[in-house]
């Protein structure tokens, strides 16, 4: 649905082995970037798919412990191992955690209220690049998969005020729950970990998470330990994987305590954010503050500490080139006293999808999710277009066609009386407006965006040459982060930028050019029983509405001309809705977009306004920015849905939609929707139930 409220470098070293030790690749595995420095990057990348809360670090340390059986975890949970003997005596560690959150309260309705885990220093917009974007809570179960909510695009006029940086207390998780009892059904309890749910990002020669840099730096620590078979001269190495670092590196105090003393200490560790982001030597080797009072009884009255250098530091796309590391392992290395060669080791592929059991909802889950992992910014929605001509009956595929502007068209039934019903193939998302010598690409807006929701995040550039792979219509496309905000003062950024970690020169003989599609990293997730998320659910949902009915329509039966149309442009200046009308709209009696309802159904708007429950069945719009049904065709309508045994709401919402140019020609027309939350988002969500009620009104409504 259209918003109307728019608003230097160390020498490269040679190319290290990699150990793969794990579980067998899943549909998230790890894909290493081509580049001959590529296998740094991807055995971080190995590490970054496994959570490590604090107080929780088994979920990585378990993996960790099977790569090499001389590791062992000790009462608080770090690991551990020696090697050699005498003295001098050597510690070299790091830290497996970062600053996280746990589930601080469980509402009545079903949403997670949140609290920080651990007390070091953050980015500034660290609670607001988790706003918006898919997450897990880690239960006992397994992981649980949700969103953290967002206002909605559309009521952004209620939301002027609304310029703070958002902080923790301002989250809220949605896990699909109606109550709290289904949220503890679903395992969730006070106390579990939430982390962001986002596969592990490769770009360039590049790898890009949330606390890349320490991660990294443990990786290079177990690496090392894991090629030690002897130290190099005398004396004895002891190696620490800690845990709970993001709470004053309390699981390595406790383990030194437990240690005795040593002649040498290095602690590996995240990127400070002191450095200038990116800048610098591949390595820095500096002193640990207050290394003395953290292990007081160890005999260390100093400690070095080894920093890889990071773009981005403190993001949830912290970047960490594959040359930086190699670097960095050559220097762990070193302060271990390791003279082997060392190979790297990976935790293998952690599978990160979300898997349910085959059921009544899982036909559509699955359309669904075909049309909203696709690309579809204006101009560029030719993967959608292809999508639904595959997923359209044998005799719709042969009748459908395609008009000047882009839209398809299917139309069916006697010429009389005609009704069309619309929904739009795009999406909100960017486009490239220039780009910068060094590859900095400055971004416009296709649609109404909330910058705030996709700054700090995975970006992908699309070439715009759809091809076809595996039976899904694919363009290629180049990875890269949405560029962070370093400090803000203010929600939103004034300008959107992406990167994708190579200078112009390279991006313009991939192919880049001004006027391209950027969009965010898309995957579409069930959560609990009945309700799913996806970007683009505005209208990909409405798009799988159209084939769902045409699996009910037979065109033989109808009693008047019944044409679907699947329109471009729709959020940019409904462009192909336009142009459809201009064509045939004098000969339309009804036109009806099918589209999102707008709803209040959430926690961060109120109620007395735009209130459509999800689960409750389809909305009709009967008033919006661009339109207001007459009392006439309303009450039909809700005839039509009560004689079918159709559950339907009646509201009003905000935003315009693709019936307006018909309208303007002299067409009864309406908005028939689904209840959705937080629109324009990468974090939308619908009731899987309502798909369906929408659906069959649909067919009622065309017969």
């Amino acid at each position: 649905m259209i918003s109307l409220f728019r608003c230097k470098l160390l020498a490269a070293l040679p190319v290290l082995a990699m150990v793969a030790v794990g579980t067998a690749a899943a549909p998230h595995a790890v894909q290493a970037q081509s580049g001959a420095n590529s296998r740094a990057a991807a055995v971080v990348a190995s590490w970054l798919a496994f959570d490590a809360p604090p107080g929780e670090e088994f979920h990585v340390t378990t993996p960790i412990m099977a790569t090499d059986s001389r590791w062992h975890r000790d009462a608080i949970g770090n690991l551990i191992m020696t090697v050699g003997t005498g003295h001098p005596r050597r510690l070299v560690a790091c830290g497996l955690d970062h600053v996280g959150y746990v589930v601080s309260e469980i509402t009545e309705s079903g949403y997670l209220r949140l609290h920080r885990a651990g007390n070091a220093r953050t980015h500034p917009l660290w609670d607001q690049f988790h706003e918006a974007q898919q997450i897990n809570v880690l239960t006992q179960t397994g992981d649980v998969p949700g969103v953290v909510a967002v206002t909605n695009v559309h009521f952004n006029r209620m939301h002027l005020g609304d310029t703070t940086v958002v902080n923790v207390n301002e989250l809220w998780v949605d896990i699909g729950a109606h109550s709290r009892q289904e949220a503890m059904h679903l395992g969730v309890r006070l106390l579990d970990p939430v982390a962001r749910r986002v596969k592990p990002w490769q770009y360039s020669d590049y790898v890009a998470g949330a606390d890349a840099s320490g991660r990294a730096g443990c990786a290079a620590v177990a690496s090392v330990a894991h090629s030690a078979k002897t130290i190099q001269g005398a004396g004895q190495t002891v190696f620490v994987l800690s845990v709970q670092k993001s709470f004053g590196w309390r699981g390595l105090q406790a383990a030194v305590a437990e240690l005795g003393s040593f002649d040498q200490g290095t602690v590996v560790t995240s990127t400070g954010q002191e450095r200038a982001s990116g800048s610098g030597a591949a390595v820095t080797t500096s002193r640990m503050p207050r290394a003395e009072s953290l292990f007081p009884n160890a005999g260390l009255n100093s400690a070095d500490q080894l920093e890889v250098r990071a773009r981005f530091d403190g993001s949830l796309v912290e970047s960490v080139q594959s040359t930086d590391l190699d670097a960095l392992l050559e220097a762990v290395r070193k302060a271990a006293e390791v003279d082997q060669s060392i190979a790297w080791v990976s935790l293998g592929a952690r599978d990160t999808d979300h898997r349910v059991a085959n059921d009544a909802l899982s036909a559509p889950a699955k359309l669904l999710t075909t049309l909203a992992e696709l690309p579809g910014v204006y101009q560029f929605e030719q993967p959608v277009r292809d999508a639904v001509r595959a997923a359209l009956p044998e005799w719709a595929r042969s009748a459908v066609t395609q008009d000047s502007v882009g839209n398809l068209i299917l139309a069916m039934g006697p010429d009389r009386d005609t009704t069309v019903f619309l929904a739009h193939m795009d999406e909100v998302g960017y486009t490239v407006h220039s780009i910068d010598n060094d590859g900095m690409v400055t971004l416009d807006a296709a649609g109404g965006v909330m910058r705030s929701s996709w700054e700090g995040q995975p970006a992908q550039l699309y070439l715009g040459n759809a091809s076809e792979r595996g039976g899904v219509v694919s363009p290629p496309a180049i990875d890269g982060v949405f560029v962070p905000r370093d400090v803000a003062k203010h929600k939103q950024p004034d300008v959107m930028r992406a990167w994708f970690g190579m200078d112009s020169t390279a991006l313009v003989a991939h192919g880049v050019h001004v006027g391209l599609p950027v969009i965010g990293y898309k995957r579409g997730v069930r959560l609990a029983a009945t309700r799913y998320t996806a970007r683009s659910l505005d209208d990909r949902t409405g798009v799988a509405a159209l084939l769902l009915a045409l699996r009910d329509i037979q065109p033989a039966k109808l009693r008047h001309k019944v044409i679907f149309i699947w329109t471009v442009g729709e959020e940019t200046g409904l462009h192909g809705a336009t142009a459809a009308a201009l064509r045939i709209g004098r000969s339309v009696h009804k036109a009806y977009a099918v589209d999102t309802f707008v709803s209040s159904d959430t926690p961060l708007e109120s109620p007395l306004f735009a209130y459509a429950q999800l689960g409750s069945g389809a909305v009709l719009r009967a008033m919006d920015d661009g339109l207001v049904v007459s009392p006439s065709e309303r009450d039909r309508i809700v005839q039509v849905a009560h004689s079918n045994g159709i559950p339907l709401q009646v509201g009003v919402t905000r935003g315009s939609t693709d019936a307006v140019p018909f309208i303007a020609r002299g067409a009864l027309g309406a908005g028939l929707s689904w209840p959705g939350r937080y629109s324009h988002s990468p974090a939308e969500v619908l009731d899987l139930n309502d798909l369906n009620t929408l659906a069959r009104l649909i067919v009622a409504l065309a017969h």
